[in-house]
């Protein structure tokens, strides 16, 4: 009696069920999502073999096919989880302005950083500037400043260097 490729495939299913169970168990953290899961695998493969498709290594597509499904299983459980929010938490709207001690610490970091750059030859705090306040190129910055384009480009490594040094060195 002759067995198509196809019905070696469910034959396979069957044979290496207890490792998948296994498989699908350490992936789901849960032994009956995991059981779902290989259940709706069964299905995949029950379609699969009315198309008479011929599957060359079938433990190796199986085990495939199972663990694209619980992937699938987990994303779909984790957007459902992400869209219900806990019932004490309904009604409140959360204020998106940031925490004070946030604020604070914004405050004394940007203080800081603005002393740095009073240190800094004018040369070096206008380029710095131009580029990463105004989002001018460094053609355009060396144009207004009258110098080089690579000129400019150790202006602003020079005034990245120096504020980076000075927060490291007033931080905390």
């Amino acid at each position: 009696m002759l067995t198509s490729p196809v019905s070696s495939l469910l034959a396979s299913f069957q044979e290496h069920y207890d490792d998948l169970l296994s498989f699908l168990t350490r992936r789901m953290q849960d032994r009956q999502r995991a059981a779902d899961v290989a259940q709706e695998t069964y299905l995949r493969l029950v379609r699969i073999e009315a198309q008479a498709i011929a599957v060359a290594h079938p433990r190796s597509f199986i085990f495939r096919v199972a663990g694209n499904l619980a992937i699938d299983a987990l994303r779909h459980e984790r957007r459902r989880a992400s869209n219900h929010e806990p019932e004490e938490g309904r009604g409140e709207i959360p204020c998106p302005s940031p925490a004070p001690e946030a604020t604070l610490l914004a405050r004394e970091r940007l203080q800081i950083l603005d002393d740095a750059l009073l240190q800094l030859p004018s040369n070096a705090r206008q380029a710095l500037l131009l580029n990463r306040v105004e989002g001018l190129t460094q053609a355009q910055i060396a144009q207004r400043l009258g110098v080089s384009p690579s000129m400019v480009a150790k202006y602003i490594g020079q005034a990245l260097r120096h504020c980076r040094d000075w927060l490291e060195q007033n931080h905390d």
